[in-house]
């Protein structure tokens, strides 16, 4: 494995963050701090607990996966997208390097953001709320296998897309109505028998279940469907880029 080009991709992805550290960091901090304001103090006035847990310390789990899934998505994407758009992307191509370390080092870099910006807003939740982690190694593993996967998916958004309006468009009008109706505010066992059922529907769901439980160890779906799902989709993100890179999707002229 060619180690230094691996290095070399990440570390420029991840300067990309200091030189952004506005947009990177302190937004979706503060986007965060407002979700507490708001759903954490306004509602949670009016809903004390849920599953036997403080309202305000409920949704950190689904606020923390809210902010991992979209930053996951829009790093990995970006991350390939520009250099396709300035075409700096075929010197990458024809170096002495595999697919495969072009991936590693790509979604290393957005994988490693996410996660770093993920223990900034469960720092942030702390000065709002008191949260407990029933499960650390569990929280653990739910984080990095889903800002792994996620940077994945956003990857292949970055490749397929053709111009930076569609590098928005599975984000804002799928990834993120999906996020705020797979329970990340709320518990499905507190709608009607017929939304619980579409809502299983929903892969976020069992995402933020999961990653529920390993604070509270309270979910709306098994743990083992929720690591289920997250690994059939991992497999499947793996598949796809294999298959981009086989056939030079989008990414050969």
């Amino acid at each position: 494995m060619n180690l230094q080009a691996v290095k070399s991709i990440y570390l420029f992805e991840m300067a990309r963050m200091k030189r952004t550290i506005l947009q990177s960091v302190v937004s979706p901090v503060l986007s965060t701090s407002l979700y507490f304001i708001v759903f954490g103090a306004a509602i949670g006035s009016r809903i004390e607990e849920v599953n036997g847990v403080q309202y305000g310390a409920f949704i950190v789990p689904g606020l923390m996966m809210l902010t991992l899934l979209q930053n996951s998505i829009s790093n990995a994407s970006f991350g390939i997208y520009f250099p396709k758009f300035t075409g700096t992307i075929y010197e990458t191509l024809s170096a002495p390097i595999s697919f495969f370390e072009i991936v590693l080092g790509y979604v290393g870099a957005a994988a490693t953001k996410s996660l770093i910006l993920g223990i900034i807003i469960l720092a942030t939740a702390h000065l709002f709320v008191d949260i407990r982690i029933a499960h650390p190694f569990w929280m653990v593993f739910f984080l990095v296998l889903t800002a792994v996967t996620f940077s994945l998916f956003g990857f292949i958004i970055g490749i397929w897309a053709d111009n930076f309006e569609k590098l928005q468009l599975i984000p804002l009008l799928v990834v993120t109505p999906l996020v705020f109706l797979g329970g990340s505010f709320y518990s499905i066992d507190m709608l009607p028998e017929f939304w619980q059922t579409v809502t299983l529907a929903n892969p976020v769901l069992y995402l933020i279940s999961g990653f529920r439980w390993s604070f509270y160890e309270t979910s709306d779906v098994s743990v083992a469907v929720s690591i289920a799902m997250i690994t059939i989709f991992l497999a499947i993100c793996l598949t796809v880029v294999w298959w981009m890179f086989k056939t030079g999707y989008r990414l050969k002229a």
